[in-house]
């Protein structure tokens, strides 16, 4: 195998937008993350809207708040 053609591999820390810091391997110098473990619905149980682009806003502002639940029992009543 060739010498020096594999990228430096180093310790770094894992940063969170909710806060939350952990140490990790890459080959970055940094690590910024949306979303983590911490918390994200599928581990906390809660449901939290991550909204980096606007993209909610523009949905809620389409369709309104209309749910997939609400969705269900609009139809449910209906037949």
């Amino acid at each position: 195998m060739r010498a020096g053609i594999h990228p430096d591999y180093h310790e770094v820390q894992a940063r969170c937008a909710c806060g939350a810091s952990w140490t990790t391997y890459s080959t970055k110098s940094e690590l910024k993350l949306e979303i983590c473990s911490s918390c994200h619905p599928f581990f906390t149980g809660r449901q939290k809207l991550v909204d980096t682009e606007g993209r909610v806003e523009r949905f809620t502002k389409k369709y309104g708040k209309v749910t997939v639940e609400g969705r269900k029992k609009q139809q449910r009543v209906q037949r």
